[in-house]
């Protein structure tokens, strides 16, 4: 008797919680404060207004290289590969050497170089009243056609003036790639001694600061992104923020899916291309919403609470809320607070933190 007696208790307190959750987070009463402590506090009182909150959808996403910030690093000569001056996963800067390589084009157009700069030095110093203009220009232009020669072969401008200092030992045939751009190598898939053909891809420069996340969308969903959209990013337990720069306009016929390329910063190299992460992309809404500043709600026994001023000046009470989401530092009142109610919009764990002391009795 006296159990099934228990078990009745237990079963109507536990229904009375659930259908008045205001009477719990109220149970410690009105707070009053004068006029220094609330300042102290920093606490300030907005009206409770509609706004239009931004929607959001899901989809899962794929974590691929920004193309835009990476670049391939090739000869653009037939070459032997003599040493290797950086590996996979260094990270480098920009005209650094990455390999050392070996051509007899080069060599050829090395020597013609330094034969071209030494004859142009000649005529140049005699000057163009001692020797024909045939002749100066024809000077001129052998060096300058050998320059653009070794500059199509990738040559920068700096090793084709060393060249030049150093003379006919230098025509060897020997260069050196650079990079184009500061990154992160990741491929090198060649070995010293090998012969490489034009254009086979040595090295792939990849800028990490940034990375494309590939999300992919029903047909009507991907219709309403808008580019510069912006988008959370959840990866490793962290949200990075990031924004949509081109929506596909055709339907991938497997999926039947629409990609959405989203651009991400990647602060402290946390994405890696080939990752698989969830995204949630903004999407217009016109629909108006009963909303607070998310740092407005608190929890009071485990209930939703936004502090609204009472009658007397000074005085605040817990107001017990139902919320929905929370989206851009705005949370949604479903129910227990009304437009036009005045409530504590900053400062609500201040007063929180009160209520907890006066429940234990130290206030």
């Amino acid at each position: 008797m006296t159990r099934t007696y228990f078990r009745f208790t237990v079963v109507a307190f536990s229904l009375a919680l659930a259908r008045a959750p205001a009477a719990f987070a109220q149970d410690a009463g009105p707070l009053l404060l004068d006029a220094a402590a609330i300042k102290a506090a920093g606490i300030t009182v907005s009206t409770a207004n509609r706004r239009t909150l931004t929607d959001q959808v899901r989809a899962p996403g794929e974590v691929k290289v920004d193309a835009y910030s990476t670049a391939l690093v090739s000869p653009r000569v037939a070459s032997q590969v003599v040493a290797r001056k950086a590996k996979l996963g260094d990270v480098v800067k920009a005209g650094q050497p990455l390999v050392v390589l070996s051509s007899v084009e080069v060599a050829d157009t090395q020597g013609q170089l330094i034969v071209a700069s030494q004859d142009w030095n000649r005529v140049a110093s005699l000057g163009p009243q001692a020797v024909s203009a045939r002749r100066y220009n024809e000077a001129l232009v052998q060096r300058d056609q050998a320059k653009a020669r070794l500059k199509a072969y990738g040559l920068s401008d700096g090793q084709i003036a060393h060249l030049v200092k150093r003379g006919s030992a230098a025509a060897d045939g020997r260069f050196e790639l650079l990079a184009t751009q500061a990154g992160r190598i990741t491929t090198d898939d060649f070995v010293v001694g090998e012969r490489i053909e034009p254009g086979r891809v040595l090295f792939t420069l990849a800028a990490e600061s940034s990375v494309w996340v590939e999300a992919r969308l029903a047909p009507d969903m991907a219709e309403q992104v808008r580019p510069g959209a912006s988008v959370t990013v959840l990866a490793h337990g962290a949200e990075r923020k990031g924004r949509v720069i081109q929506r596909s306009h055709q339907t991938d016929e497997k999926t039947r899916t629409v990609a959405v390329r989203i651009q991400v910063p990647n602060e402290n190299d946390l994405l890696h291309p080939g990752e698989l992460v969830e995204c949630r992309i903004t999407m217009p809404s016109t629909t108006e919403r009963l909303a607070v500043p998310a740092e407005s709600v608190v929890l009071l026994q485990n209930q939703p609470s936004v502090f609204t001023r009472g009658k007397r000046p000074g005085q605040f009470e817990a107001t017990a809320v139902d919320v929905g989401d929370t989206r851009d530092g705005w949370t949604e009142i479903k129910r227990g607070l009304s437009t036009g109610t005045p409530y504590v919009s900053k400062g609500a764990f201040v007063l929180k933190a009160r209520v907890l002391r006066s429940q234990l009795g130290d206030e």
